[in-house]
Order: C-alpha cells, then structure tokens, then sequence
C-alpha cells in the first residue's frame, strides 16, 4: 500500500497594529480564509474581530518573542505615518517597532516577516524609467519624513536578514496609497487648489488602492511572493488626465523656485513636510509589479478608479498647502491668484513671523 502524502500543516499567521487601519482591515480577511490554521491579533487594546486570538502588547516591548513563540508568520503593521506625527516621536516609534518585531521574530523563530514601506524608497526624480523594475535601487534621500522612516526600517530588516539568516523578510512597496482612511502628502496634493508641477518635467501618477495592498499582504502572508514586491494599480496616467478628472488647474514654476521656497516654510514650521517629499507629486515613481504578476495577482482597481475615489473621499472646505492643511480662516491668505498652489504661501509666512515678534 502506497503511503499517502500528508498535507503540509497550515501556518498560524500573526498580524501587529490589527486593533485599527490596515491591520484591522487584512485581520478581518485573514480570519476568514482557509489558508491558516490560527489568526493571531497583536496590538495595545483589544480590537472588534472577535474571530481572532488576541495578544495585548506594545510591539517595542522585548516581551514579545514570549508572546509568538506558535508564529509562523507575522505581518508587521503597527506604524506612525500621520503626516503631522512629531517627526522624531515618528521615527523613534517606527525604528523600535521595527527593530523589537525582527529581533522578537529570529528568536521565537518565526519563518518570515513581512513588512510594508513605500515605493517610495526608490526616490521620484525627473530622470527615474518609467516604470522602474522592482530591483532599482533604493536612491530616496533621507529626511525628517516619511519617507526617511521607510528608509530607516529597510535598513534594520537588511541588517537583520544577515543577523538571522534563518528569518525570511518580504518587504511590500506601494505606490501611492488610496481609499479609506488614507492620509498622505500624496492625498493631500488634492486637496490643493492648484496642481503643482515643474518646468521641463511632466509628473507621471501611479496610485495603490487599499483593497489591492490588502491582497497582496495576503499573498505574502501564504509565501507566495517574497522579497521586495513592488505594489500598484497597472501602467499609470499622464498629468492632462489628472488635470481632466479632478477640475484641478495646474500651476507651473521652477524647481528652484518650489523646492527651496517649500524647504523654507519647512524649516519656519508652516508645512509638516520636507521639500523632498514634494518630489513625489512632480517627479515620476511609478513601479512595475512583476514579481505580483508573476504570481497571477492582478489589482482590482485602475488608476483612473483609484485617483475617482480619492477625489471622493476629500473632505469639504479643506484648503492644503504643501501638506498642511489650513483652517477656513486661515485659507483665504491664501485664496487669490496662481500662488497659493505653491508655495504661493509667501502671505503665510509673513504672518508666522509677525506671530513670533508679538
């Protein structure tokens, strides 16, 4: 009698930051899919997914390899990305969170880790391939930013992948995040009255629906990719049709002009973002998402669908300038003429400064 085959045994999958956002939004995919034996929810509180085994901890705390030793894989989710965090509150949270969930996971040897950053990290630069293959290199300057944070954990996982060669770590790329509940400098740019863009460079835009993120999280949970896997809806739109599907005019000027005047109202503490990040709203990032392709994943959302949604979802009365968002009083310093897309917040800068002489 020819012995028959046992199945491999399913995996007991873990999920940090799964209380809210997008840990709570691939917990609640994952508790129902046939592919894991258990669905582990890791954060501070107790979140609403009932169907899920709950560990309340702070994923900085060294503990934690005490709380995963059943892991076989754990999705790294619990982050600060708020565009209007303390810069270095942000970066210290999300290095320790990166840090203590590695070190935890080659303890309790764990077998993979996957984590989420941006595509962001391959830097949006006027000469960037369109798109750019998943294996370009990481070329994003560091800052006080986002994007810096992303940079930072890329780091602490290559250094781990050599410390613990017996871990695995796939890193997810997206492009620029959209649906519910998203809030970036890229969602931000929308809520502009202008479209900014730079002398001799037309932006090329290439969004991420949440929805198709959550999917391919799942499919590197199940180990079906790995690596560095780059994120996003197909191809991408040129800057006429975003013209055409936001009603939003553009306004052009040079890029010494946007980028070192933004830079200043960074350092005057007007905007919450470095000049850097304004890059990624005029310069091309977009990625080719082959190692998803390859695996039969397809996005559900076109960029055109994606960028429609967005729209939707900005909120009434908002006025954003280079990621701040102004109060109604405090739009109309910036209400009249082609200068308030920009940085055309020469008026806001001037009160700033009459607020700290008073």
């Amino acid at each position: 009698m020819v012995p028959t085959s046992k199945r491999p045994r399913q995996p007991v999958v873990a999920v940090t930051g799964a209380a809210s956002g997008l840990g709570r939004e691939l917990l609640s995919r994952l508790v129902s899919s046939a592919d894991f034996r258990r669905v582990v929810a890791i954060d501070e509180q107790r979140g609403d997914i009932q169907e899920a085994t709950w560990r309340e901890i702070d994923v900085r705390d060294p503990l934690l390899a005490n709380r995963i030793s059943d892991i076989d894989v754990l999705v790294h989710l619990a982050g600060d990305y708020a565009v209007d965090s303390d810069p270095a509150e942000r970066r210290a949270y999300n290095l320790r969170a990166a840090q203590t969930v590695l070190t935890a996971c080659a303890a309790a040897r764990v077998r993979r880790v996957v984590l989420v950053t941006s595509a962001m990290v391959y830097g949006a630069a006027p000469d960037n391939e369109v798109p750019l293959p998943e294996d370009s290199p990481v070329a994003a300057e560091p800052d006080t930013g986002v994007v810096g944070d992303f940079l930072e954990i890329e780091a602490v996982a290559r250094r781990s992948l050599r410390s613990h060669p017996g871990l695995e770590v796939t890193v997810l790329r997206p492009a620029a995040v959209v649906g519910p509940g998203v809030d970036t400098v890229i969602t931000r740019h929308f809520e502009s009255p202008r479209l900014l863009t730079v002398k001799g460079c037309s932006p090329h835009w290439q969004f991420c629906h949440i929805d198709d993120l959550l999917s391919a999280l799942e499919l590197a949970a199940r180990g079906d990719v790995s690596g560095v896997v780059a994120v996003g809806s197909d191809g991408w739109i040129g800057h006429e049709k975003v013209e055409e599907l936001s009603g939003i005019r553009s306004l052009e000027l040079p890029a010494g002009l946007t980028f070192g005047t933004a830079q200043r109202l960074h350092r005057l503490g007007v905007t919450p973002a470095p000049a850097t990040d304004l890059h990624y709203v005029v310069y091309p990032w977009v990625v080719d998402c082959t190692t998803l392709r390859e695996a039969g994943w397809k996005p559900a959302w076109t960029n055109e669908a994606a960028l429609e949604q967005l729209l939707e979802l900005r909120g009434e009365n908002r006025t954003t300038v280079v990621g701040r968002r102004l109060p109604v009083k405090e739009a109309t310093l910036t209400a009249a003429g082609a200068t308030v897309a920009v940085i055309g917040t020469a008026a806001i800068v001037r009160q700033v400064r009459k607020k700290r002489r008073q």
